[in-house]
């Protein structure tokens, strides 16, 4: 199995898992049809929209990072293209006391979104590091420190 295979499965994995994810947030922070609390106070929904938005948000970018990477993949776009539109924005974490005041089923969501997050960015810097270390300028780089670390 060649490294490609390798990354378009890892991609197909983490798509699956995303967009699973992406559904059970999607019923999770749906507070229109919120029956399963009685009566939750104005600071739970607060908090819970406030969570909802940074979980959902968060999956949307891997989602989206993940289908320009399949996009890539299967030549619909170029490396350019990558590089311009492909790149993951940066985690913003959930908020402890807004954690606390969710119920247990929906702070795990939450932390697997994290999980998921931090797998895709592990991914998104390994490629952005050998697209740097592939550049003319980085491998006359990487000489010239080599040269003053053995001189």
């Amino acid at each position: 199995m060649s490294a490609r295979d390798i990354n378009e499965e890892i991609i197909e994995d983490l798509y699956s898992a995303a967009l699973m994810l992406a559904d059970d947030a999607r019923a999770a922070f749906d507070l229109r049809c919120d029956d399963t609390s009685a009566d939750p106070d104005d600071l739970t929904r607060v908090a819970l929209s406030i969570e909802g938005l940074r979980a959902t948000t968060r999956l949307m970018h891997v989602l989206a990072w993940l289908l320009n990477q399949r996009a890539y993949m299967a030549g619909e776009l170029s490396e350019q293209q990558l590089e311009r539109c492909g790149t993951l924005p940066e985690e913003r974490e959930a908020d402890a006391d807004n954690l606390a005041r969710l119920e247990p089923s929906t702070r795990a969501l939450i932390e697997d979104s994290e999980r998921l997050h931090a797998r895709v960015a592990r991914l998104d810097r390994h490629r952005r590091s050998q697209v740097v270390a592939a550049t003319p300028v980085a491998s006359l780089q990487g000489r010239i420190a080599q040269a003053f670390a053995t001189g």
